[in-house]
């Protein structure tokens, strides 16, 4: 192994892992942008339904997991990796859930209720938090098992150091 690699491993050991962590906060901005432009539609009582108190209470929590998932991808805690996951693939399905339907949907007097523009937005904002959830998860994973394989070798070695003083 050459010598920057293993130095930059042994870095990982003391500085945190901002990229997955920035990544994951990235994701909630998007997601705080989606909602908030779904949330200032004025169409009438289209959005007077059940399916906005759902999206409203699952925004909070995706917000509360994926801000603990920053947190313990920042200390490289591999157990984060698979919320991020799964808040990534959730992301994705939300575009067919509240977007696709108001973009299908016309009011009575003849108005889409989600336009060509905002439906565009709403979806480019939700494959971003999806995009940036599952990048974060992936680096993640890639970064924790460097570093477990680092701790590993440097534990073998403290070792193979403790064997060889005591035989002297």
């Amino acid at each position: 192994m050459n010598e920057d690699r293993l130095i930059r491993r042994d870095r990982m050991r003391f500085i945190k892992n901002s990229i997955c962590s920035n990544l994951t906060i990235l994701a909630i901005l998007f997601d705080v942008l989606y909602f908030v432009n779904i949330y200032q539609s004025d169409k009438g009582t289209y959005y007077y339904v059940y399916l906005i108190g759902i999206s409203i209470i699952y925004n909070l929590i995706f917000m509360l997991a994926a801000f603990l998932s920053s947190e313990g991808v920042k200390n490289y805690m591999r157990g984060y990796t698979y919320p991020l996951i799964l808040l990534g693939i959730i992301q994705i399905v939300r575009i067919f859930i509240l977007p696709m339907r108001a973009h299908a949907a016309v009011l009575n007097d003849g108005r889409q209720v989600m336009g060509d523009g905002q439906f565009t937005y709403q979806v480019v904002l939700l494959i971003l938090s999806a995009v940036c959830l599952l990048a974060a998860a992936v680096i993640n994973y890639i970064k924790c098992t460097e570093l477990q394989a680092h701790l590993k070798m440097l534990e073998e070695q403290s070792a193979a150091g403790a064997t060889a003083q005591k035989s002297a």
